[in-house]
């Protein structure tokens, strides 16, 4: 009778609103398996429904780390860092679905921020930014203080990331054209790039289901391109994203008392790790003004690697036997093991 394998260590979740990656991770920091899918909406169509179609994911990793086809569990230990599980009930009810689903024998889910936030640091300590679809910010200490924001969009304050920055070029854009406002190049680069007579066009397409309003995230390479060119409303679009950026990331570290402590500060999202020196440079002469010491860290490996991390973090806790060291990151090895199977931090601006 053939040997079932090892029991993986860690079953990794990282989901973001328009992308969802998945690791087994050995105990050992070895990448077993791996898959992407979509986005991840439980807002829209419940816990349960929105965990289940982690599944298929769940078992390409699992095929091909060499494990059973439908067994369950396929890890020890869930780590799960999710989107849109903004607030603690969310987390809750999210854990509690992934539980129902019998993938391991131990779940924890955070939001997904906490995942930059580990993945580009050594022991999940600093503040992170996440400009993505949306954005967002949370803040560790060693002692155990955290700073979180409820992030549900502007019903909580928050401004920026692609989603809403496509839908204020569209804004500027269609006031243009129509002679509310004032000129801007956007308008025209809009039109071209999807092929319509308009911006205004657009929108109508948009409106009547002709175009899926998912395409709008291809407004932001024109907005840089546009703002390159010194077009004054994309200009101020960039520029406003990089104070709300700033704004956050100096929020956590007042909260937390960090400013007069050199502290890594991570930068994460799709906005973010675009490299867009518009927005890096505007952002860094910003925090160099009001926080000269914050380390800028730009995240460069997918954040699913802070979420596996996070996984080894709690192996190392649950089995005293795991490291004999037992740093406070967790196993030092496995987690370099992990590491060196992916691009680590750059600091910004470059050295």
């Amino acid at each position: 009778m053939p040997t079932r394998p090892s029991l993986p260590g860690v079953l990794a979740i990282d989901t973001g609103n328009s992308k969802t990656d998945v690791l087994l991770i050995g105990a050992d920091g070895t990448v077993l398996g791996s898959a992407r899918g979509g986005g991840f909406r439980p807002h829209l169509v419940g816990a349960q429904a929105a965990v289940a179609m982690l599944a298929p994911l769940v078992r390409t990793a699992a095929a091909q780390a060499g494990l059973p086809s439908e067994e369950n569990p396929v890890a020890e230990h869930t780590s799960a860092c999710l989107a849109n599980a903004d607030l603690p009930v969310e987390e809750e009810r999210l854990r509690k679905a992934i539980e129902e689903q019998g993938w391991t024998r131990s779940v924890s889910v955070r939001n997904d921020t906490f995942a930059v936030l580990r993945a580009g640091t050594d022991d999940a300590c600093g503040v992170a930014v996440v400009c993505g679809a949306g954005v967002n910010c949370v803040g560790l200490v060693p002692d155990g203080r955290t700073v979180r924001f409820p992030a549900l969009g502007r019903l909580t304050g928050d401004w920026g990331g692609g989603e809403a920055l496509a839908v204020e070029c569209m804004w500027h854009a269609v006031r243009a054209e129509d002679g509310r406002g004032a000129t801007t190049a956007l308008a025209s680069a809009i039109a071209a790039h999807f092929n319509l007579s308009s911006a205004t066009r657009l929108a109508e397409a948009v409106h009547l289901g002709e175009i899926e309003q998912d395409r709008l995230h291809e407004i932001i390479p024109l907005l840089f391109a546009t703002a390159a060119a010194g077009d004054a409303a994309a200009l101020g679009l960039i520029d406003r994203q990089a104070d709300e950026i700033v704004r956050l990331a100096l929020v956590a570290l007042t909260r937390l008392d960090l400013l007069d402590t050199p502290t890594p500060l991570v930068l994460g999202g799709g906005m973010l790790a675009s490299h867009q020196p518009l927005l890096l440079d505007n952002l860094t002469a910003r925090l160099a003004a009001c926080a000269p010491l914050a380390e800028i860290r730009l995240l460069v490996a997918p954040p699913v690697v802070g979420a596996a991390l996070l996984g080894l973090d709690h192996l190392s806790a649950a089995r005293p036997g795991f490291s004999a060291a037992r740093p406070p990151g967790g196993c030092r090895e496995a987690q370099q093991r992990l590491r060196a199977a992916y691009p680590s931090p750059l600091p910004w601006p470059p050295l």
